[in-house]
């Protein structure tokens, strides 16, 4: 803030004895110590509140380029066609395969070294 050496110092010092007197010397150096320290409070809140609003403005102006950037209606329109595509190859290619029959669904896979284990019927679905 401001380059006030150690002589500046002891100047300031002997004209407030010189001025002031031993007795309200002290006094005035306490009040003038709490103004400074006032001072230096509030100029940190104001340093930070404006570091925050810098920091908030930053985050806004990228929302909002991210905002724009991301457009939902032309994610909406390449998802449906990609659906659709892939409905459109499905039906093509379903004459292609046969549904198994219903006993070699409902048998389990076994290899043809395992033997056959005891098989604990499922329970029924109600």
């Amino acid at each position: 803030m401001f380059d006030i050496g150690f002589l500046e110092l002891i100047l300031v010092g002997v004209i407030g004895l010189i001025v002031l007197g031993p007795e309200r010397l002290p006094i005035a150096a306490r009040t003038l110590g709490r103004w400074v320290g006032n001072a230096r409070r509030m100029m940190a809140n104001i340093s930070q509140e404006i570091d925050k609003q810098v920091e908030i403005e930053e985050l806004k102006a990228e929302l909002k380029k991210q905002g724009e950037s991301l457009n939902i209606n032309e994610d909406v329109k390449q998802i449906q066609q990609t659906v659709s595509d892939a409905l459109k190859e499905a039906e093509q290619h379903s004459e292609e395969f046969e549904p198994l029959p219903r006993k070699e669904q409902d048998r389990p896979f076994t290899r043809p070294d395992d033997k056959p284990e005891q098989s604990v019927p499922a329970p029924s679905e109600k």
